[in-house]
């Protein structure tokens, strides 16, 4: 079984994603946890978290 947490990259404004990280890293919405998931191989997961730090400064 996953164990999710918030992600550190989330707002405190009710916008949050929570993450599962292992073999996959696991994201979902906290509001819409029927809806699924989307995974990434870690590299990508790494890959897109660069991304968006890039983008905010």
């Amino acid at each position: 079984m996953e164990k999710w947490h918030k992600s550190s990259h989330s707002s405190g404004e009710g916008s949050c994603v929570e993450v599962a990280e292992g073999p996959l890293v696991l994201v979902r919405d906290t509001q819409n946890r029927p809806l699924g998931h989307l995974d990434y191989n870690p590299d990508a997961w790494t890959a897109f978290l660069h991304g968006v730090k890039n983008r905010a400064s």
